[in-house]
């Protein structure tokens, strides 16, 4: 079967930063800069297809990533990485055991230790629950592309770093994931750990922030968004309290719920 890992990065030289985060297996590389170009490279038993494209936008980048993969042959297991994500020893065998053992998985989502999560979602391996998906970050997201390619379900090019709105394309991602019946399943194994890096994204609990939590919620939910809303302002309070008031992040999120669907009706 083989793993193939999906990393999105910016302003590479050269495939090195491979070596760095511990990747061993299959990888498919978009590096977006100034420049267009292909290079494929054979390496003992892995194969390394490093492109350097002038697109920005992270969620363009896992989306291509996707289907160069597919177009290139590789292994049909993938999995999201990021430039900061360290993999553990043994990743690639351990995500590939966990898409054995659970063959009608079309998505297995793994934990990846950080400083705001240091423990899995769940104990136990099994199904993902909605409230489980909004806890989840990419790089913890391991897949079947063919499961994918099957469904046309790729990452939405409106959300992510680089985009319109700066989070949640994950959470989005796995919501529409199940809603089209894919099966995904949760295997609090940890495979890999976050550097230490300033997020190159959150800058802090600003009016876009709120706009964004406010259009991805309703990205995921629909009309129900208000309820994901009114949960986030009141529990993540303390959290925000210093940088905005609570009415204020109520109408900043109710304004990127009327922003997002204005941005749907136009192209409908």
């Amino acid at each position: 079967m083989g793993v193939c890992v999906l990393l999105s990065a910016m302003h590479l030289e050269d495939h090195s930063l491979l070596e760095e985060l511990n990747i061993k297996s299959d990888a498919v590389v978009i590096n977006q800069c100034d420049k267009n170009e292909v290079r494929d490279i054979k390496e003992g038993d892995r194969r390394i297809l490093f492109l350097s494209e002038k697109d920005r936008g992270l969620s363009k980048s896992r989306n291509e990533a996707i289907r160069q993969s597919d177009a290139g042959g590789f292994g049909d297991v993938c999995i999201f990485c990021d430039n900061d994500c360290v993999y553990e020893e043994g990743a690639a065998s351990q995500i590939e055991a966990a898409f054995d053992r659970n063959p009608q998985a079309d998505i297995i989502v793994f934990f990846v230790k950080r400083p705001e999560k240091s423990e899995p979602v769940l104990k136990k391996e099994g199904p993902l629950s909605y409230i489980g998906a909004i806890k989840i970050f990419s790089p913890e997201i391991a897949f079947r592309r063919s499961s994918l390619m099957d469904r046309g379900l790729f990452m939405d090019e409106d959300f992510g770093a680089g985009a319109r709105y700066m989070m949640g394309e994950e959470n989005i991602f796995l919501f529409k994931a199940k809603q089209m019946g894919l099966k995904v399943v949760y295997v609090p194994l940890q495979i890999a750990h976050l550097k230490e890096n300033e997020s190159t994204w959150f800058k802090g609990y600003t009016d876009d922030y709120f706009k964004s939590r406010g259009a991805g919620y309703r990205a995921m939910v629909g009309r129900l968004s208000f309820l994901l809303i009114w949960q986030f302002a009141i529990r993540k309070y303390s959290l925000y309290k210093a940088d905005n008031g609570f009415w204020r992040a109520l109408r900043m999120m109710n304004a990127g719920v009327r922003e997002y669907e204005d941005i749907c009706s136009r192209r409908s």
